[in-house]
C-alpha cells in the first residue's frame, strides 16, 4: 500500500428486520435460535449501499426506512477511490446484482456487501450473517416457507437507485 495514498473508512451496517423477533420466536418456529433476520449495507465515501430487489441502492448513512443500523461493524480502510468503486458498483447493477436478480436466499443484500467487502477491504462480512440462509433452510419449516419466502423482494425504502432496476 502506497502511504499516501488517501484511504476511507468501510463500514457495514447491519439491521435486524424482525425488530427483535425473531429471537423470540425461531426456536418455536424453526426449532433453532436466530438471533435476527438480517438486512445490511456498506457504509463507504459518506454514502450507505445496499442492494435489494430494486437493485443497488444508496442513501445517507442510516436513511432507509429501517432508520440507524441496530450494529456497526467496522471492516478496516480502502484505498479504492470513490470514482473506481462508483465504476465497480456501476459493472454490478448491470449484470450480477440487477434487480430482478435478486433472490432472498442466494442472492441478496448479504451476499452483495460480502463481495463489496471483500472487494473495498480484502476481508468478509461476519459468517452469522451469510450462514443465516442455509440455517433457515436446514430446518422443515424453512422448507416448507421456502416457495414463499422465495417470492419476496425487500428493497428498504429510502434509498436512491443507482442502476440496475428490474426493467433492465
Amino acid at each position: 500500500m502506497d502511504k499516501n495514498a488517501t484511504r476511507y473508512n468501510v463500514q457495514l451496517y447491519i439491521y435486524d428486520l424482525s425488530r427483535g423477533m425473531a429471537r423470540s420466536l425461531s426456536p418455536i418456529m424453526l426449532g433453532k435460535q436466530l438471533d435476527g433476520i438480517w438486512h445490511t449495507a456498506i457504509v463507504v465515501y459518506g454514502e450507505e449501499f445496499f442492494y435489494g430487489g430494486e437493485g443497488i441502492s444508496s442513501c445517507s448513512p442510516g436513511g432507509t426506512m429501517l432508520g440507524p443500523p441496530d450494529t456497526v461493524v467496522e471492516l478496516g480502510e480502502t484505498e479504492v477511490s470513490e470514482e473506481i468503486f462508483m465504476d465497480y458498483l456501476s459493472s454490478l447493477g448491470e449484470g450480477t446484482y440487477r434487480g430482478d436478480r435478486y433472490r432472498l436466499f442466494e442472492h441478496n443484500c448479504n451476499t452483495f456487501t460480502n463481495e463489496v467487502a471483500q472487494f473495498l477491504t480484502g476481508g468478509s462480512i461476519p459468517s452469522y450473517i451469510t450462514d443465516l440462509p442455509s440455517e433457515v433452510l436446514s430446518t422443515p419449516f424453512g422448507q416448507i416457507l421456502r416457495p414463499i419466502l422465495d417470492s419476496i423482494h425487500i428493497a428498504p425504502p429510502g434509498g436512491n437507485v443507482i442502476n440496475g432496476g428490474r426493467n433492465m
